[in-house]
C-alpha cells in the first residue's frame, strides 16, 4: 500500500464534506430565511422597535390566521418598504369589529370572538368601535391584517375602500419565527463545516509531506542489509 494513502482518502472525505456542510447550509439559509428590523411601534408588545426577527420565506397561500407576516404594499406606506402585521382574517373569514365592551370587547372572526392575548394593554380597538366600525368578508386570495398596538398601527382598518383594507397573499415575503431552532441549527453546522474542511486540508498536506519523503529516501539495496 502506497505510503500516505490513509491519509490522502481521510483528506478527500472530510473537505468535500466541510463545504458541503459550510455552503449548503449558507445556501439552504439564504434560500428558506431572511431577517427584518421593526421599524415601528405597530406590533408592541410582541415585537419592539430595532429588534432583529427571523423570517422564514413562505409563500402567502401557507399563511394562517395568527401568523405574523412580512409583506409588501408601497402604494399603502411608500418608502417604507416592508411591513409586519398580524393576520386576522384568511380569503373567505368575515372580521368585524366589535363584539362586547370595555374588558369583553372583541374582534369577531366569523361571528366568533377572537381572543387576543399579546395585544398592547389589552386594547381591542376602541376607537372604530365607537367611531368607524367595520364587517370585511376577505375575499379569496387576500388576508385582513392588524397591527398588535391597535392604537399606534395603521393596518388595514385605515384602507376600507380598497378591498376592505385586505392585502393579496402575493404581498407576503414570509413569516416571521419565534422558535430559532432551525436558523441556530444551520448556521452551528455551516460553522462546523469549517472545521472539517481545514481538517481536510490538514490530512491533504500530511499526505503530501508522508508522500514525498517516502520518494526522497530510497530504500536500502538487499547486500546493505545485516545478516543476523
Amino acid at each position: 500500500m502506497r505510503r500516505g494513502r490513509g491519509l490522502a482518502v481521510t483528506a478527500w472525505v472530510l473537505g468535500p464534506l466541510g463545504l458541503v456542510l459550510l455552503l449548503g447550509s449558507l445556501m439552504y439559509a439564504r434560500s428558506a430565511y431572511t431577517t427584518a428590523t421593526v421599524r415601528s411601534g405597530s406590533m408592541t408588545p410582541t415585537y419592539t422597535v430595532g429588534e432583529r426577527l427571523f423570517v422564514e420565506r413562505v409563500g402567502g397561500e401557507r399563511i394562517r390566521r395568527g401568523d405574523v407576516v412580512l409583506f409588501s404594499a408601497p402604494e399603502r406606506y411608500g418608502s417604507a418598504g416592508s411591513v409586519i402585521q398580524r393576520v386576522i382574517g384568511v380569503g373567505g373569514d368575515r372580521v368585524a369589529c366589535c363584539g362586547g365592551e370595555g374588558a369583553d370587547e372583541r374582534i369577531t372572526v366569523n361571528g366568533k370572538p377572537l381572543e387576543e392575548p399579546y395585544l398592547q394593554d389589552g386594547v381591542v380597538d376602541e376607537t372604530h368601535r365607537q367611531y368607524d366600525p367595520y364587517d370585511v368578508t376577505v375575499p379569496e386570495g387576500r388576508l385582513f391584517l392588524l397591527g398588535d398596538h391597535r392604537l399606534n398601527a395603521r393596518d388595514s382598518r385605515y384602507f376600507l375602500d380598497d378591498h376592505g383594507g385586505t392585502v393579496p397573499v402575493g404581498a407576503v415575503q414570509g413569516r416571521v419565527v419565534d422558535h430559532r431552532a432551525v436558523p441556530i441549527a444551520l448556521a452551528v453546522t455551516g460553522m462546523l463545516g469549517v472545521p472539517v474542511a481545514l481538517a481536510g486540508v490538514g490530512f491533504g498536506i500530511a499526505a503530501f509531506v508522508v508522500r514525498r519523503r517516502s520518494r526522497a529516501v530510497p530504500p536500502a539495496p538487499p547486500w546493505a542489509v545485516q545478516q543476523v
